[in-house]
């Protein structure tokens, strides 16, 4: 069967020496060595007796290291169970508890946390061994991947991706990112995977993805022309510092997603580079994108209008359809459950075998098929005799002189429109909402990227 393993095999067998990665460190490593790192731990596991289904715990940081023990789980047909950075502590013992791993791969201070209730049964082991692996055989449903939503809307939710969703993902990213010769900066560790499946050399984060709000534009650039890197895969939040202080040269292009991308920071990266906006979620990667460039002056102006985020026509390969203004999409990379069924309930809907996700946001599809987003549906407040969605007003209001960013509430019955700036201005604030002007609103954990309405709501009332 066809799978990220044997495409990265395949790569290697093109590339060889060839850089595959940059480390956090500025060391490179080769496609041949990490495909050997990768064989020699699966052997290794083998021999421990670690079997086809075994679930692993993966503590350790973003390096070559941790994919070669991604690679070499899946070799043996074990499934690798990722917590959520951006939630610590608290994240991993959530991880562990809805999970039951049978083992840990951890690598420095991460092998501590084998002393925290539910790893003291797991078996400890670490990255390495030599030789090759005993062939293992997998069916496209087999589990490979068990990671975990951001829990900004709730609890976090378990999501297993098997092999086959993994090819599936892949082949939804690759054209985008298809590119001879580029050398990318990746912050997000799952599209490191089609990088090297693709032969594309991936400059990993000098810095921890648990702590990227500490990440300033002048680090960005210093580790962008350290690693020589010629594109940048970032979240919406680093692309606004790294656009504040300039794009190096160097780069040709930036791609962003993770978060919603305004229209203030897509104009000023695009008078530098190349910049294109991915729309997706957890469960779902990618929905749509969009290139700055096709941006048209109306677009622009309809957007600073209140008209929601223009974030481009669907990628081919999935099916998206609108209920009651929210989106629905279904297709080979689209997750069709959660390991929870009881997490179904809210998300999946089954027609007929056919499985569509509900992504929770409010969107709309224009004339000519693009998508624009309003905003988490649920997040719609009441205005005037009907709904008013976030994206309608935030949108517009960050072009405001002086705003650096906007939230919509609802609070005691009031539509509340919060303002981040220094001082209050004579904006054109749409008629029957409140304005709160704040010196900050509070941004998830995760990218930095999405408003943290319960704590704003908690910081208003």
């Amino acid at each position: 069967m066809a799978d990220l393993v044997n495409a990265f095999r395949d790569a290697v067998a093109a590339r060889g020496d060839a850089v595959a990665l940059i480390e956090g460190d500025g060391r490179p490593v080769s496609f041949a060595d990490l495909l050997a790192r990768a064989e020699g731990f699966a052997a290794d596991l083998q021999r421990r007796g670690v079997r086809k289904g075994d679930r692993a715990l993966v503590a350790m940081p973003v390096g070559a290291d941790l994919y070669a023990a991604l690679a070499g789980l899946w070799m043996v047909g074990a499934v690798a169970v990722f917590p959520e950075p951006a939630l610590g502590l608290k994240g991993l013992r959530h991880a562990v508890r809805v999970t039951r791993p049978k083992l840990m791969v951890a690598t420095g201070a991460y092998r501590f946390l084998r002393l925290l209730p539910g790893l003291w049964r797991a078996k400890g082991l670490r990255p390495g061994g030599v030789g090759a692996p005993e062939a293992v055989a997998f069916e496209r449903d087999d589990p490979a991947l068990m990671s975990f939503t951001s829990g900004s809307t709730g609890v976090p939710k378990c999501i297993m991706r098997s092999h086959g969703f993994l090819m599936g993902q892949r082949a939804a990213v690759a054209p985008l990112l298809e590119a001879e010769g580029a050398r990318d900066l990746v912050a997000f560790p799952v599209f490191v995977l089609v990088g090297l499946a693709a032969g594309r050399c991936s400059v990993l984060p000098n810095w921890k993805l648990s702590k990227q709000g500490d990440v300033t534009g002048t680090d960005l650039v210093n580790w962008i022309n350290h690693s020589g890197a010629t594109r940048a895969l970032l979240p919406p939040a680093l692309c606004e510092r790294l656009g504040e202080v300039g794009v190096p040269e160097a780069v040709t292009d930036v791609f962003t997603g993770g978060g919603p991308v305004f229209p203030d920071v897509m104009r000023a990266l695009a008078a530098q580079c190349r910049v294109t906006a991915v729309y997706g979620s957890t469960e779902a990667e990618p929905i749509a994108e969009i290139s700055a460039l096709d941006i048209a002056e109306a677009d622009w102006a309809a957007m600073a209008a209140g008209d929601g985020l223009l974030v481009g026509k669907p990628v081919p390969v999935v099916e998206l359809r609108l209920e009651d203004d929210e989106i629905w999409v279904a297709g080979a990379h689209v997750n069709e459950g959660y390991l929870d069924p009881v997490d179904d309930a809210a998300n999946k809907v089954n027609e007929g075998g056919r499985i569509w996700h509900r992504t929770g946001d409010a969107g709309r599809l224009d004339a000519t098929g693009r998508l624009w987003l309003l905003g988490r549906h649920s997040a719609r407040v009441t205005w005037q005799d009907g709904w008013l969605y976030p994206f309608q007003v935030e949108v517009a209001a960050r072009l405001w002189g002086g705003v650096r960013r906007a939230a919509l509430v609802e609070i005691a019955g009031a539509s509340v429109l919060a303002i981040e700036a220094d001082a209050l201005r004579d904006w054109p604030v749409p008629e029957g909402l409140d304005i709160r002007v704040v010196d900050a609103i509070p941004m998830d954990a995760r990218h930095g990227s999405k408003v943290d309405l319960a704590a704003l709501k908690a910081m208003l009332e």
